[in-house]
């Protein structure tokens, strides 16, 4: 009787939007061998002071490295393969990837210093190809960039179908539509199990067509006057190549402007996805285009604070600048988290007398991701035995699953980053629980929770930090008044005392009280003045700041 499964282990990407990491594991419990589908990120919130990406945690695939086959990104989206630069060195096993999502990869790291050059085996549209056990064959969907695939992944216990990021296009703007035939023969084939996407599986009907934004957008930039800029994600081709168009019907210029757009639009221009249209500007052409030929591509649809858009919000870019009778365009939506940082952005361009366009107010931007009567058509076509919601907060793979069940399909699991189940055989369920954490980018420095100091610098962020320094003679005696130094705290308490006075006597008074025997223990002292500091300060002001004290014995 054979012991060999077919189990599925998310690392990320379940229970949220992002870092999208899945596992495929086949054969008996203690000898699997893994296939890893995406390798993504998700991006840091003002929760997380001071971090610029968040990572899976690897630490499992790490341990069962020997064991891995290969991993096999579905599309160039930093969700999906983001992470690979940085934790691809901690693996070094086959990357297999698109033509468009290699170029990216490599456009990335040329850009950063002290990458590793990830070899990437570079897979054509409808290939199928041996990974280990499994065999994977890349089924074409549409999605808001070039060459996203579905993966039909063959096993000798059943077909999964991995869906990826995927949505109904019967007129993308680049790329062929969905490959609804294949989806088709897959289904006759027998599919096992579905992985699917649950990010709109709120949302009922359809998710409109690339085409009708670009006629909306064509709209858009004739009416105009001033300059006309867009925000979108850089990756989005098709939409960058329906905004040239527009441009090209009103005589306008396109001026790039941020890395992560000329990045994408180089790379799109090599495989051809371009073609047809005039050169791009670089942004040192805005000082001399004529104020009604400018187009400007900004990158920061997010409202990152460091990408051209928050820059040219804040008046603080150095080539270009939008006024007064100027129009913004937001060809985007916002990633959960980030509608503030978006709307502050806009507020700030509005209070200049910038034009701002959002899909709020008109056809500007349409999701990448399917609604109901998407799914129920991808679940007529595949009739899977076992549906697995992933791709999407809590509410979203609820949804899914009720909606599948709805639908008929005869067993639903829903899951959590870290609960591995059983497809293969039946019955489908858990069977184990894996630790999923995450991981922290700071800089150049990737570490958990505790090692990068997040949590320390979450305290200094409320209550700011005071340190104290004294020094001491070996018989316990103090050499000269204490230094202080505050920072993040008022200047002074509501009768108008500065808290650096506070301070001051607090330490004073703390070390006259103190036994001379006791004053001989710096770090007894160290302690002491801590405790005296903090109470202080906390009866002054009402919040107790992160203190430190330096005790020095000469």
């Amino acid at each position: 009787m054979t012991t060999d499964e077919l189990v599925f282990l998310p690392l990320g990407g379940v229970g949220e939007i992002g870092m999208n990491l899945g596992l495929y594991g086949y054969g008996p419990r203690h000898d699997r061998t893994w296939l890893v589908v995406d390798f993504g990120i998700a991006f840091a919130g003002p929760d997380l002071p001071g971090v610029d990406l968040i990572y899976p945690d690897i630490s499992y695939l790490e341990e069962e490295r020997r064991s891995i086959a290969g991993i096999v990104i579905t599309h160039a989206h930093e969700d999906h393969f983001g992470a690979l630069i940085d934790l691809w060195p901690r693996l070094r096993v086959p990357v297999f990837a698109t033509a468009f999502a290699a170029g990216l990869l490599n456009a990335k790291s040329v850009e950063q210093p002290g990458a590793t050059t990830i070899p990437v085996k570079v897979v054509r549209p409808g290939d199928r190809f041996p990974v280990g056990p499994f065999e994977v064959e890349y089924v074409n969907v549409a999605h808001s960039i070039p060459e996203a695939h579905a993966l039909a992944i063959r096993t000798p216990l059943g077909l999964v179908v991995h869906s990826g990021d995927w949505k109904i296009d019967e007129t993308p703007v680049v790329c062929p539509p969905t490959d609804v035939g294949r989806l088709r023969e897959l289904g006759q084939e027998g599919v096992l199990a579905l992985v699917c996407d649950s990010t709109n599986a709120m949302r009922g009907g359809r998710s409109l067509s690339e085409t009708a934004v670009g006629e909306a957008l064509t709209e858009i930039v004739k009416r105009a006057t001033g300059r006309v800029a867009f925000t979108t994600f850089a990756s989005n081709v098709g939409r960058l190549r329906s905004i040239a168009l527009a441009a090209a019907a009103a005589d306008r210029d396109i001026i790039v402007v941020g890395r992560a757009m000329r990045r994408a639009i180089d790379v799109a221009r090599e495989l051809g996805y371009l073609d047809g249209l005039p050169p791009f500007l670089n942004e040192e052409a805005f000082a001399y285009t004529p104020r009604a030929r400018v187009l400007l591509l900004l990158t920061g649809s997010q409202g990152e604070p460091r990408a051209a858009l928050a820059r040219v919000a804040a008046d603080d870019h150095r080539n270009i600048e939008l006024v007064a009778g100027d129009t913004l365009v937001f060809s985007s939506r916002a990633i959960p988290g980030n509608e503030k940082a978006i709307n502050d952005i806009i507020n700030a361009l509005v209070a200049r007398g910038v034009k701002v366009i959002t899909d709020r107010d008109g056809l500007v931007h349409v999701s990448g991701h399917p609604r109901r009567d998407e799914l129920r058509e991808l679940y007529d076509w595949l009739k899977p035995g076992i549906l697995l919601p992933v791709h999407g907060e809590a509410m979203h793979l609820a949804a899914q699953a009720a909606f599948a069940r709805e639908c008929r399909i005869s067993t639903v699991v829903t899951i959590s980053n870290g609960e591995m189940v059983r497809l293969a055989p039946a019955p489908a369920e858990q069977i184990d629980d894996i630790v999923a954490g995450r991981l922290y980018k700071d800089g150049i420095l990737i570490g958990d929770i505790d090692t990068i100091g997040v949590a320390e610098r979450r305290r200094l962020a409320f209550a700011g930090h005071v340190v104290v320094s004294i020094v001491l003679d070996a018989r316990g005696d103090v050499l000269a008044d204490p230094d202080v130094a505050l920072s993040g705290l008022p200047l002074q308490d509501r009768d108008g005392r500065p808290f650096e006075e506070t301070a001051m006597t607090a330490a004073l008074d703390t070390l006259e009280s103190m036994p001379r025997p006791r004053r001989r223990d710096p770090d007894a002292v160290a302690e002491s003045l801590r405790r005296a500091v903090r109470a202080a300060i906390r009866d002054a002001w009402g919040k107790k700041p992160v203190c430190t004290v330096l005790v020095t014995v000469v």
